[in-house]
């Protein structure tokens, strides 16, 4: 099938023509004519990097009115990035039709530009749900009468904790639009939107609910946690290529990752929730134009970028939902292209890498660290390439050969070889010298029967309770990132989570158990004052709450609960990003 085929206007074909576009994706190919020739509501699963913008976008464009101003077609997405880039492509896709107008609304930008766009008028407003909820409470922005209504990585909008956005603004919306719902999985929270939002949506799918990219291959590291950076410098220097994005789980981990690898030479940045957003987009700037060969980002901080032909996603910690991990893999391997997926485990990771396969239905496999000269022999062959691909400069360069070859003269072409890879590699051999093996062998394992059932060593845990839970928008990241915040640590041994709907129990080691009380207890985040403490031992609450042997005191919860107080307009993020940004402490 051809774009031509698909019954587009040709003003439209004419501009994606002239942009390179041939035949549609797989997505494009069922959804287009779908949207084109149907007004059925739709839910569209699909992988990130499928072509999911110009799935609904050329669709919309064709059936948009051009005799109106009005605001006809509201797109919702997760992030100010990929707000932006939507508007790009929709401005490219519509370049010759005279009269549309696209308007981007998102948090962080000056919001009175934004009303001034708005009040112009325009067919279609691409927004993040806090903005365009604040606009439509202003009274500015009027969805009352579009006829399309797109939600865009919805389970990522579901993830940074604006379902309660998104149900206002739907709720705003007249119920006989259209709505599109794409997202890359689809967990409950989707089906619930969908059931609750949609008026019996028809469903394309491109690959199996939840399912990893196909061109996409996985491999792992299993080292001691001690020797996780070290392995990371040996993955960046045994593929010279590479273009990579590195996942870290904090702010404080991608910091402290990014500042090291920077000074030990390595060609990176940092993309994490302190930069202003001047130094993001300056960070970003130089990441797509390939100034820079790898990021060092928190999950949250990534979230929405869209760059393409990455070589490798590199999961320097793992993440705690199987679902966050098939995102960041979804990041290379994209447009039809190979990727390589790498995560860096230490042992009492195994376990989680197991549920990720289940989940993701790919099979992942174990790599061996590459030794010193390994990676010196990669390094030399990837430059001794180089120099017999570089192009010559013929008139510049003939001029000064009679010099050169006078220099040379007294050296054989080995020694002149040999020179030149010294000059280039003694320093690298040198560091790689004797470089011991970093890979756990299986021999050296300690006996399952020393290993708990979490495939980590034996460690004493604690039990703890937290009056935070799924409706304050907590989810285990950001219980991790709230721990590792308010103990200043970010390796704490972490055991099982348990999230509930008001409070959530969660184990760590016990040698951290007093520090993290006495730091967090009685804080006030998100205006909801923290209670938490050690779960105490065999009572009914306990066996109820999972056989642990532990209970917790329920007035303590209720006390934090009635203290809660919800501030007008919830910004973007909350609980859910905690592990990517300072909380708020208000007294």
């Amino acid at each position: 099938m051809t774009f031509n085929e698909t019954g587009l206007k040709p003003e439209i074909l004419k501009a994606i023509t002239e942009m390179g576009f041939e035949n549609p994706t797989p997505i494009q190919e069922q959804t287009i004519p779908h949207l084109i020739n149907s007004t059925q509501d739709l839910v569209a699963l699909a992988q990130t990097g499928t072509g999911k913008t110009a799935a609904f976008g050329l669709p919309l464009l064709h059936n948009i009115s051009m005799q109106t101003r009005d605001i006809q077609g509201l797109i919702l997405c997760p992030t100010r990035e990929l707000c932006l880039q939507i508007t790009r492509d929709l401005e490219n896709y519509s370049k010759y039709m005279t009269g549309l107008k696209t308007i981007a609304v998102y948090g962080g930008a000056d919001i009175t530009k934004q009303i001034r766009e708005l009040k112009s008028g325009g067919q279609i407003v691409v927004g993040t749900p806090g903005r365009v909820n604040d606009l439509i409470r202003r009274k500015v922005l009027n969805v009352s009468a579009i006829r399309w209504m797109v939600l865009d990585e919805a389970d990522e909008m579901l993830t940074m904790g604006f379902k309660d956005e998104l149900d206002t603004i739907l709720a705003t919306t007249p119920s006989e639009k259209q709505t599109l719902l794409f997202s890359a999985t689809m967990p409950s929270e989707i089906a619930e939107m969908s059931s609750k939002y949609l008026n019996n949506p028809s469903e394309l799918s491109v690959g199996r609910r939840n399912e990893g990219a196909a061109n996409v291959e996985h491999h792992y590291y299993v080292v001691h946690a001690k020797d996780k950076y070290a392995t990371l410098k040996r993955i960046a220097d045994n593929y010279p290529d590479c273009y990579a994005i590195v996942f870290c789980r904090t702010r404080m981990e991608t910091r402290e990752v990014a500042d090291q690898f920077m000074a030990d030479g390595y060609n990176a940045d940092a993309l994490h929730g302190d930069l202003s957003q001047s130094q993001r987009d300056t960070v970003m700037a130089r990441f797509r134009g390939k100034q820079l060969q790898m990021l060092i980002a928190t999950d949250v901080a990534a979230r929405g970028l869209d760059v393409n032909d990455l070589s490798h996603v590199i999961n320097y910690s793992m993440p705690d939902d199987p679902e966050v991990y098939i995102h960041r893999s979804g990041r290379t391997g994209r447009a039809g292209k190979s990727g390589i997926s790498v995560s860096i485990l230490h042992m009492k990771e195994t376990g989680r890498l197991k549920q990720i396969e289940r989940i993701a239905r790919k099979k992942f496999e174990r790599k061996m660290v590459p030794g010193g000269d390994e990676i010196c022999e990669k390094q030399m062959f990837h430059l001794i390439d180089r120099v017999v691909n570089v192009d010559i400069a013929e008139n510049q360069i003939g001029k000064f050969m009679p010099l050169i070859l006078d220099k040379f003269e007294a050296m054989s072409k080995e020694d002149i070889v040999k020179h030149f890879v010294s000059l280039e590699f003694n320093q690298l051999m040198e560091y790689y010298k004797n470089a011991r093996d970093l890979n756990i062998k299986v021999e050296a394992q300690r006996d399952p029967s020393q290993r708990n059932d979490r495939g980590g060593e034996r460690m004493k845990f604690t039990k703890l309770f937290i009056n935070v839970g799924k409706k304050q928008n907590l989810s285990a990241s950001g219980l991790i990132g709230l721990i590792n915040e308010y103990s200043k640590r970010h390796k704490i041994e972490i055991g099982r989570i348990d999230i509930q709907r008001k409070f959530s129990f969660f184990e760590i080691d016990s040698a951290y158990e007093k520090e993290l009380i006495k730091s967090l207890n009685s804080q006030v985040i998100e205006g909801h004052l923290i209670n938490i403490g050690r779960v105490e031992s065999n009572s009914p609450e306990a066996q109820r709450e999972g056989g642990s042997g532990s209970s917790f005191r329920r007035d303590k919860f209720d006390s934090g609960s009635r203290n809660s107080r919800r501030e007008g307009g919830r910004r973007e993020g909350g609980y859910n990003d905690r592990g990517d940004r300072q909380a708020r402490r208000r007294n």
